[in-house]
């Protein structure tokens, strides 16, 4: 039995390691096994072994000891955790014996963990639930979870849709002072608006969408004149209705953005703002802000001016519909049209074109690439994926939108305030890259800086270069910076233009929803409520979320959907190679689905300059065709995989 002073003497040794000992901050990061990773603040990665991973969370914040680990290297282990960022998460419900347990569907988390019984909600095994984090595995790697929600079971309609949104921890009902905010306004509030505005509702305004569209934020007019035309462009004005700073506005900011999830949409606003009042809808007055804009012969933009106007939308037309009067197809629709919308529609069409053709010229125009439609059955799951065809009516109506919203970039960069769109072009950790490839592949272009905007533009417009076995192009697209939003201007590379922004959705994106307000702060001193930089980064982190739950979802449902595939040969292009093997787009529904190395033969080694896969025989390539059948579907990992179908023997292989 140890007496006072040893008791004392080994308090004060413990004392002094504590003092002594180093630490080091850092950040979980868990893989699909046991152990995972710690990112150091100084910039390394200690390994994390199963013992210690068992008592964080991924994204907790924690400091750790540096210890040597049993082959030799250092590894690390947990000395305190600083802060929990995981505080929710989805999973699927599971009785062991006498043990209840939620299985996590969240990346990262590959344990169960205990529901204690006052925390289950009368759950039952295989039901999905959310839940939350109430004892956090800190101290013996022993956590448990509360059910917050049960979202249903595995083969319940839509429950694809309401797992999606937990895992996102993204709200779908409306608060009701949102509700009781959008329920309180009607023609009145619009009819109270329309005295101090001018009144264009006798002009042959016309909306092109979609069939289905109920929230249209777009209605165009064109109208010939000396040195070419005038575009107007009408777009719904929220922002008439919504005060500033109201319940409304703040979810908008919040949600970002509407989530068009397959079958069923997240709006960004109620549908008494978004589908009704504010909508664009036909035969009815509505308020637009406008942006009129001088087209010229050649394409390029001139002088433009903005307006707070009442419009009488003249029709809602379909893609299809316009695309008939633009390619001189008659039918009963068509015939239906007036005298001075044909001649609109004829006009913007004009207007359209010589966009187009300045654009090739001076900017960067997107790749056209097959695009697909899901249609969903009663049960909310894909019934068939068809081609979604692209007419010349869809590309009347972004060459409209596009000039609108460079006029408003245009004045904005003037004020010295906006809210811009920026694409610095390349990652910065592939430029090098890039140049390797450009003096390797294409010596013409060696001297070209792929980072500034000129020298990217001088690249993208390269299509059909002497050395066709790389596609340059699609390899150099595939190592693209994100577009971000920014108070100040700056080159929008992809599109090749000096400055960009959006004004055009305010029903859809709080930012163009912000643009209006800047506009009217600027046109016509409405007090605006400016956007710190805080906010800028939580209105950016929301647009990325939302844009990630949906292709959750979608990715769901493909991989629902592809198991109806079954052994057929199928073709496709490969869309994307890293060095496990590369991805596959089939050309009959777009799915992209996996084929792994190591169901080839021989070994492939990954170039991260020409990004293929090199073997000894034969190499596999961005945008090269092949052939590939269904070999299952990872449910897990939510991924379909393919069989490459490999040549007949009489056929030519690829050379390396």
């Amino acid at each position: 039995m140890l007496n006072a002073d040893a008791l004392q003497q080994l308090r004060q040794l413990k004392t002094d390691i504590e003092a002594t000992k180093v630490v080091f901050p850092g950040t979980i990061k868990a893989t699909n096994g046991r152990f995972g990773f710690v990112a150091l603040d100084d910039g390394r990665d200690l390994f994390l072994p199963p013992e210690e991973m068992q008592k964080v969370l991924p994204g907790d914040r924690v400091q750790v000891t540096e210890q040597p680990g049993d082959n030799g290297k250092t590894q690390a282990a947990i000395d305190e955790l600083l802060e929990t960022r995981l505080t929710t998460f989805v999973g699927k419900y599971l009785v062991k014996g006498k043990g209840h347990f939620v299985v996590p569907e969240t990346p990262g988390i590959n344990r169960w963990i205990f529901i204690p019984p006052q925390k289950r909600l009368n759950a039952e095994p295989d039901d999905f639930i959310y839940c939350e984090i109430i004892r956090h595995p800190i101290k013996d790697g022993k956590g448990q979870a509360g059910i917050r929600r049960i979202l249903g079971k595995a083969n319940q309609p839509g429950i694809e849709r309401a797992f999606t949104l937990a895992t996102f921890d993204l709200e779908d009902a409306w608060p009701a002072a949102v509700d009781n905010q959008a329920n309180s306004l009607s023609e009145d509030a619009i009819a109270n608006d329309t005295v101090a505005r001018e009144d264009r509702t006798e002009r042959p305004y016309v909306t092109i969408d979609s069939p289905n569209t109920q929230d249209m934020d777009d209605a165009l007019l064109a109208e010939p004149n000396a040195t070419g035309w005038t575009l107007s462009v009408a777009i719904a004005d929220p922002t008439a209705l919504i005060k500033q700073g109201s319940p409304a506005e703040l979810l908008a900011r919040e949600r970002a953005t509407a989530i068009y999830f397959p079958g069923e949409p997240r709006p960004m606003l109620p549908d008494a703002i978004s589908t009704r009042l504010c909508s664009l809808m036909p035969e009815v007055n509505r308020l637009a802000l406008i942006c009129d804009v001088q087209v010229n012969n050649d394409g390029s933009l001139g002088d433009y001016s903005f307006h707070q106007a009442v419009i009488h939308s003249k029709g809602k037309l379909s893609y299809d519909l316009v695309a008939n009067v633009i390619e001189g197809r008659e039918d009963d629709d068509t015939r239906a049209l007036s005298a001075e919308v044909l001649n609109s529609l004829d006009q913007l069409h004009q207007v359209a074109s010589v966009l187009r053709k300045w654009r090739s010229r001076h900017a960067l125009m997107g790749a056209e690439r097959q695009e697909f439609r899901m249609r969903l059955d009663e049960n909310r799951r894909i019934r068939q994926i068809d081609p979604s065809v692209q007419n010349e009516a869809h590309r009347l109506v972004e060459e409209c939108m596009i000039a609108a919203n460079r006029s408003v970039a245009n004045f904005l960069t003037r004020q010295g305030q906006g809210l811009f769109i920026q694409h610095p072009g390349l990652r910065e950790d592939r430029a090098d890259n890039i140049r390797t490839l450009l003096k390797t592949y294409a010596t013409e272009l060696a001297d070209v800086d792929p980072t500034s905007p000129e020298g990217f533009k001088t690249l993208m417009r390269q299509t059909d270069l002497p050395a066709a076995e790389i596609p340059i192009k699609a390899v150099v697209s595939r190592q693209l910076a994100r577009a971000e939003l920014s108070f100040t201007p700056a080159p929008h590379q992809g599109m090749g233009l000096e400055a960009y922004t959006t004004f055009t959705s305010p029903l859809r994106k709080f930012s163009d929803f912000y643009v209006h307000r800047l506009l009217k702060s600027v046109l016509w001193q409405q007090p605006l409520k400016v956007l710190t930089n805080a906010e800028l980064e939580q209105l950016q982190a929301a647009q990325i979320k939302a844009r990630q739950a949906a292709n959750s979802l979608e990715t769901w449902l493909k991989c629902d959907f592809a198991k109806q595939l079954g052994n057929a040969n199928l073709t496709g292009v490969i869309s994307r190679t890293i060095p496990a093997g590369f991805f596959v787009r089939l050309d009959i529904n777009g799915l992209e689905g996996f084929v792994n190395c190591k169901s080839l033969e021989g070994k492939f080694s990954f170039d991260p300059v020409t990004l293929r896969l090199k073997g000894k025989k034969r190499f596999f390539q961005i945008e090269q065709a092949v052939t590939v059948t269904l070999a299952g579907v990872d449910d897990e990992r939510k991924q379909i995989n393919f069989n490459l179908v490999e040549p007949a023997q009489d056929e030519p292989q690829t050379p390396a």
